[in-house]
């Protein structure tokens, strides 16, 4: 009898002949371990993202919630609450200008490059991107220098679960009160010395007399750090493996950076970090022969619409040239990504100055060691060899 337990590591070492079978034979499946539905096709995902209404965040939206995050914050609330926090949090985004951003982002990517030139064999997670990705967050959010190694050890540890009881464990829970308690401390003095970064923006945005209020500042700032280097970073290890195993697409990329940006949005669609995320019926909905029940959790397997046939020829393979419009890597429907922009630009300028030193690359581990996770996938480390 076929089995699909969402929190599985045996999945997520390889979860794709499991979509696959969820797609063809299952394609609204009742997941006993997790006790929520599982949705796999595309269109059934895309209806999903776009009927908020049914498909319910305000419940979370991770597969394993953090406690007191539901409904405080923009994954985690439905309209007309998310679109007033979209609007102000928008609002601090447009205040700080990412094109302003390119130049500091691109000195902390050569400063962190720099070491691996000339080196033969390297983990880059633990030698590059988590050395970018923690800098570029602190640089546009305005955090303080000097914590990014425990900021980003919290932040990875929150977006974890434990596989075996398939909720938050002590330690996941106890590394979110610190982010809170971390956040907390720069907000206040953000609000006491505002400066132009994203958390003076937040604290201060306001649209006709309308302004965040301290718990939706506090976990907002929180996701954001959490997001912004999970996210990213396990996005830029993904996007790593995906070049190191198809030497051809990497090749092309290092002769032509211009294919850069191309080559991250097949990343997206072959190989995401966001896996998973999970929704709530607000009504009963007859699907594919089966009855899904208000009040029912249901998992969008983002990563299985993306290799979803019906929606992309040949899903199975990773063609830098595709341009997949409309894949799940940002998620889709209101709660769409709202760091794409960044997040685009920061993988691009990320790799055009990797590749400067590190042209030529392929992985040393067959098998890989994928993060405790049921809502993203990356892999802990990734050790690149040089020829």
């Amino acid at each position: 009898m076929f089995r699909f337990d969402p929190y599985s590591p045996a999945i997520d070492a390889d979860p794709f002949p499991f979509y696959r079978t969820l797609r063809d034979e299952h394609p609204c499946f009742w997941s006993p371990e997790a006790q929520m539905w599982v949705l796999s096709r595309y269109a059934d995902i895309v209806t999903a993202l776009q009927d908020w209404q049914t498909y319910s965040s305000a419940r979370g939206n991770l597969m394993t919630e953090l406690p007191g995050r539901a409904g405080a914050t923009l994954g985690t609330t439905d309209p007309p609450r998310h679109d007033r926090l979209r609007a102000l949090v928008q609002h601090a985004f447009m205040k700080r200008n990412l094109e302003a951003l390119a130049e500091p982002i691109r000195a902390i990517a050569r400063e962190a490059a720099a070491p691996l030139a000339g080196a033969r064999q390297f983990d880059f997670i633990e030698d590059y991107s988590s050395k970018f990705t923690v800098r570029v967050l602190f640089a546009a959010l305005g955090l303080p220098m000097g914590d990014e190694a425990r900021v980003r050890e919290k932040a990875v540890l929150m977006v974890q679960s434990d596989p075996v009881t398939r909720t938050k464990a002590p330690q996941h829970i106890a590394a979110y009160q610190w982010m809170q308690d971390y956040a907390a401390g720069v907000i206040a003095e953000r609000r006491a010395n505002p400066v132009n970064d994203l958390i003076s923006h937040f604290s201060m945005a306001e649209i006709d007399g309308d302004r965040l209020d301290e718990r939706e500042v506090l976990l907002t700032t929180t996701t954001l750090i959490m997001a912004g280097i999970e996210s990213l970073g396990g996005f830029m290890a993904m996007y790593a493996l995906n070049l190191a195993d198809h030497a051809e697409a990497r090749r092309a990329v290092v002769a032509d950076p211009a294919l850069l940006p191309e080559a991250v949005e097949e990343s997206l669609r072959f190989n995401t970090s966001a896996q998973r995320f999970r929704r709530c019926l607000q009504r009963d909905v007859e699907l594919h022969g089966q009855t899904m029940r208000a009040g029912d959790f249901v998992c969008l397997a983002y990563g299985s619409g993306n290799r979803d046939e019906r929606q992309f020829p040949d899903p199975d393979r990773y063609d830098i040239r595709r341009k997949p419009r409309g894949h799940l890597g940002f998620g889709g429907g209101v709660h769409a990504c709202l760091g794409t922009a960044i997040a685009r630009l920061a993988v691009k300028i990320a790799f055009d100055e990797f590749h400067r030193v590190v042209p030529d690359y392929h992985r040393v581990q067959q098998h890989l060691a994928w993060m405790p996770s049921s809502t993203f996938r990356s892999p802990l480390q990734l050790e690149l060899a040089v020829p």
